[in-house]
């Protein structure tokens, strides 16, 4: 019985091995599109080639571009040792004001502009991302999308490119876009080259995406704008934020001006900065007569 079972097998495995072999199909990656009204949270770079990677704040830190910023010391007032520069406290008034207002909305993605050219914005974009991450633990992300006319990366003294520009026409990903200095937990992102059409660029949809996925790196993400009576990308952008500062230039912005701008953002403006004063406030001037020594009248409120 045992060698007629013995035949049997034998038979079988002789058959089995004169069948062809089953084909193999290739394994297909299938990727779901995303589109604008649903887009994926999670902090995952996509690079120009396609291949993906998570992002972390370690990931931030290790493949983020470290440059060698010289920024402007007339201007950028918390890079230096100094504790008592003149125009130090008011943007840390700034900032209390921001995180009070944080605490009746969300609050993380904030768009700075002005109504006309020249009144101060990337001043102020670039002094509060430097006075935000002085406090303990805090990291803050400024980006120039003023693509007509950029000038943040002049004030930081930091490197014109590659930036925004490249991403969004699909020519570089988030990592090799983000800039860090010589100030621990403050990134940036410059505008990179200019381009010929910057409206449809910024209209894409490509920057949603990118602060959906960079939001959760940072407690901050401080975005330089045009104009906002000039073109209509600050209107665009302001879509993508949590609300708008708008930056007045004191003696010179005109108040029609400015009425506008502050129509074009409705209830998504969180606050106005009056910059170029040329005398402080009195109990300004009681603060720094009785506790520091003045060392300029408004000259770095350019």
């Amino acid at each position: 019985m045992s060698r007629i079972h013995e035949a049997l097998k034998k038979a079988e495995q002789e058959r089995a091995m004169a069948e062809p072999a089953p084909r193999m199909e290739p394994m297909q990656a299938v990727i779901d599109p995303v589109t604008e009204g649903d887009l994926n949270p999670s902090p995952i770079a996509i690079s120009a080639g396609g291949t993906a990677a998570v992002m972390t704040p370690d990931s931030l830190l290790a493949r983020s571009r470290k440059t060698n910023w010289q920024p402007d010391s007339k201007t950028m007032l918390f890079f230096g040792g100094e504790e008592h520069v003149y125009g130090m406290e008011e943007f840390r008034t700034l900032r209390s004001r921001l995180y009070q207002a944080r605490e009746r909305h969300p609050l993380s993605k904030l768009l700075v502009t002005s109504p006309l050219p020249k009144e101060g914005k990337s001043f102020v974009t670039a002094n509060l991302g430097q006075v935000l991450v002085r406090q303990q633990g805090k990291r803050a992300l400024l980006i120039d999308c003023d693509l007509r006319n950029p000038h943040l990366h002049l004030t930081l003294g930091a490197e014109p490119g590659p930036g925004i520009s490249e991403f969004l026409r699909g020519e570089a990903d988030e990592f090799s876009i983000i800039q860090r200095g010589p100030m621990d937990n403050l990134f940036l992102i410059p505008a990179g080259e200019r381009n010929e059409n910057p409206a449809e660029l910024v209209a894409s949809g490509r920057i949603k995406s990118l602060l959906t996925r960079l939001e959760p790196l940072f407690d901050w993400i401080i975005i330089d704008s045009p104009p906002a009576l000039a073109v209509s990308d600050s209107a665009l952008l302001s879509k993508y934020c949590d609300g708008v500062l708008m930056v007045v230039r004191s003696n010179a912005t005109p108040f029609d001006m400015a009425k506008r701008a502050r129509q074009e953002f409705g209830d998504n403006i969180v606050g106005v900065v009056l910059n170029g004063i040329s005398t402080l406030p009195e109990y300004s001037q009681y603060y720094y007569n009785a506790y520091v020594k003045p060392n300029g009248k408004g000259e770095a409120f350019k």
